[in-house]
């Protein structure tokens, strides 16, 4: 398997990091002087300004290859325009400002990783529970925690367990059982969490990797499908209840009659260790208000969690697709859910709590292939011969399988997705309704740290008169020298591990 070619901690200086990049030179010793490769920790540390640049380091601090921007910030007033005051980077520690670069695959960059686990956590918790601007009346909604699995494509080592939960072996046979190609498709191991045969096909010629891949690339339709008909069965039993659709009347004037619930979802996609996804979503049952369309309010009485149970299941049984032709498949392949469908009431006092679902769909938020023992960054026609081989490991057939089948013009897409074995999707949507952006709380963290106030939500009328104008243009990535990186992570982490105490302490004291 190729190495990983994430990016760089330290970008190689002899050579420029962006377009048109022109690297700031400043008098030796200051501040702002240009660092070369060998700069030690020991010189950046014993400079005048050193706790200076920690500062003005601070937000990007803990992230592998933060982004490095140039140019000035201009504060404006929002109601004549004028211009109050202006910085440029020129002014500053390197001469730059330091950006963390988001990345949410802990693979990549840890500290913008957790970032983002937790945003995902506060997102989906605040559709269960309320809260971030989501009445808390939610919390009395229907529903329900669902996994969605994808069919097999031959079978792989697994972990199989007993009805009383103890490890039993992951095919055992009494009678050998080869395969065409001669494999004896028995296995009698009892495999571990960290066993690297887990997702391993027994036999990798028998294995349908083009099926698997082209699942992975329909999943995102099949889920549109699913959600669907989880709608219509539920509007369905709205006629059978007897419950009066509502009469709304559109900013155009026009009038319509919809139906009194409406399905509200959030989903996180998971990469199994066969190299297919599977989808964990939050499936939540709203009411409908007639002069407020985007207002969520409780469903009708006449609706139970249980309603809501039997339209997922019914609609993970019925929903199935065939795709569209190809000089591999002329009929098409047949996209449908796996055997493996569980849906579980979301419950305040059982087992699925709100904070048990949101933290379980956190954590894998931050999660692409690595699972499987492949990760890189988008490939083309230099790259794919380090990630392809028909003849070779499990995840590097799956890629072959994308890119052969990508040859064709109306599969292109496959290629575009070779990297993420075929999958095109985000590994975190929700429905608009169902709970805040991601936005809206990068939006509010970004005012708490600058004005230290702890308002998460400001009313947009208050005393913010001025407007905060960037001019900027990007410069490179990753930091500019291994002591740097160093010294800002070693910071960021004792900042880290103080927040962690002061939560310890603060949990215990409550």
């Amino acid at each position: 398997m190729a190495a990983d070619l994430t990016t760089t901690v330290v970008p190689d200086q002899a050579h420029p990091s962006g377009p048109g990049h022109r690297p700031h030179r400043h008098p030796a010793g200051s501040p702002g002087a240009f660092v070369g490769r060998d700069e030690s920790a020991l010189h950046r540390a014993t400079t005048p300004d050193y706790f200076g640049w920690l500062e003005h380091v601070r937000a990007a601090a803990g992230c592998s290859h933060p982004i490095r921007l140039t140019g000035e910030v201009a504060t404006v007033d929002r109601a004549t325009g004028q211009l109050l005051a202006s910085v440029s980077t020129a002014d500053l520690p390197d001469g730059e400002i330091y950006k963390p670069c988001g990345n949410r695959r802990h693979a990549v960059c840890p500290s913008c990783a957790r970032t983002y686990q937790r945003d995902a956590y506060q997102l989906v918790r605040a559709g269960l529970a309320g809260g971030k601007g989501i009445p808390a009346s939610v919390a009395q909604h229907p529903a329900v925690f669902g996994t969605f699995t994808a069919p097999s494509f031959g079978p792989v080592h697994t972990q199989r367990t007993d009805r009383a939960g103890r490890p039993i072996p992951c095919r055992p046979r009494r009678q050998p059982e080869p395969c065409p190609h001669g494999v004896d498709m028995r296995c009698h191991e009892r495999h571990a969490d960290d066993d690297p045969a887990l997702g391993i096909p027994l036999c990798l010629d028998c294995y349908d990797h083009h099926a698997q891949v082209v699942w992975n690339h329909s999943a995102p339709e099949l889920w549109r499908r699913t959600t669907i008909a989880i709608t219509r069965h539920i509007h369905a039993r709205t006629r059978a209840l007897g419950l009066p659709w509502i009469v709304q009347v559109t900013d155009s004037g026009r009038v319509r009659r919809v139906p009194p619930v409406k399905l509200s979802f959030g989903k996180v996609a998971e990469m199994q260790r066969r190299g297919v996804v599977h989808y964990h979503a939050v499936i939540r049952l709203d009411g409908v208000d007639p002069h407020h369309p985007d207002a969520v309010i409780p469903p009708p009485d006449a609706f139970g969690v249980d309603d809501l149970v039997a339209a997922v299941e019914h609609a993970a049984a019925v929903v199935a697709f065939t795709t569209r032709p190809h000089p591999v498949q002329p009929t098409g392949w047949r996209i449908v859910w796996g055997e493996q469908v569980d849906v579980r009431p979301v419950n305040a006092d059982g087992d699925i709590t709100d904070g048990k679902v949101a933290g379980y769909l956190a954590k894998y938020a931050t999660k692409s292939t690595e699972a499987t023992g492949h990760v890189s960054r988008r490939l083309d026609g230099d790259t794919i011969d380090l990630y392809a081989n028909e003849h070779g490991t499990h995840p590097e057939r799956l890629i072959d399988a994308c890119w052969t089948l990508g040859q064709h013009r109306d599969w292109q897409q496959l290629r575009r997705w070779a990297h993420m074995l075929g999958f095109g999707g985000h590994f975190l949507t929700k429905s608009r309704r169902y709970s805040v952006t991601f936005r809206l709380l990068r939006d509010a963290r970004v005012i708490w740290r600058r004005t230290e106030a702890g308002d998460e939500y400001p009313d947009d009328q208050g005393d913010d008169t001025t407007l905060i104008v960037g001019l900027l243009s990007y410069v490179g990535s990753g930091w500019r020298t291994t002591g740097d990186a160093l010294l800002a992570n070693t910071a960021a982490a004792m900042a880290r591990e103080r927040r962690e105490i002061a939560r310890e302490e603060l949990c215990a004291v409550a």
